[in-house]
């Protein structure tokens, strides 16, 4: 059984975006090997949130349930890319406008998708993406590049690549957040 925050802790983070409805897809990748390593998702919907399919990143001012991290604000994304983003890895960051109604059939999917187990964060999240309208070409694969390299060829997808050569222990660039301060809650 993964993460599970209260109810009230879960509402309290809880943190709408004034940006347009999104699904954004993280691929880490090794600069040593260039393999992918893996695959996140952030959902901007009826609130922001973060799909970590068997991921590690906690914080105490970003409360999770079963691998979806609440209470995204613009900073804290900043935190969590960056904090993939080191010496040893580069992120590629590939953002898909997408309708609130596809936002909100993606927030759902991720709600109900975790916990992810070890190793399966690309096929699930290659699985949940292929569910939605737009989406449909997506295979379900269980490499993180191969699911980059597909996502890209989405209509519409804006790619970004961070590099970084900072410090390799991402757990201490988690926790220079120091909670939100920007933005509204619903």
């Amino acid at each position: 059984m993964g993460a599970w925050a209260p109810d009230e802790v879960v509402a309290r983070a809880a943190y709408a975006s004034d940006a347009p409805p999104m699904v954004r897809l993280y691929t880490m990748v090794s600069n040593r090997t260039g393999a992918g390593a893996h695959t996140s998702l952030l959902i901007n919907a009826s609130q922001q949130v973060i799909f970590d399919p068997a991921g590690n990143v906690e914080h105490p001012d970003v409360p999770e349930r079963n691998d979806v991290l609440f209470g995204v604000t613009p900073e804290f994304e900043r935190v969590y890319r960056s904090a993939h983003a080191r010496e040893t890895y580069h992120v590629v960051v590939q953002t898909k406008i997408v309708s609130p109604e596809v936002a909100e059939m993606a927030l759902r999917k991720v709600q109900a998708a975790g916990p992810v187990q070890p190793a399966r964060c690309t096929l699930v999240t290659a699985r949940l993406l292929s569910e939605l309208p737009g989406f449909e070409s997506l295979r379900p694969v269980w490499f993180p590049k191969r699911l980059m390299e597909d996502f890209e060829r989405l209509p519409g997808v804006e790619t970004e690549k961070l590099v970084e050569y900072d410090d390799p222990d991402k757990f201490e660039a988690i926790m220079s957040y120091d909670g939100p301060e920007t933005g509204s809650r619903p």
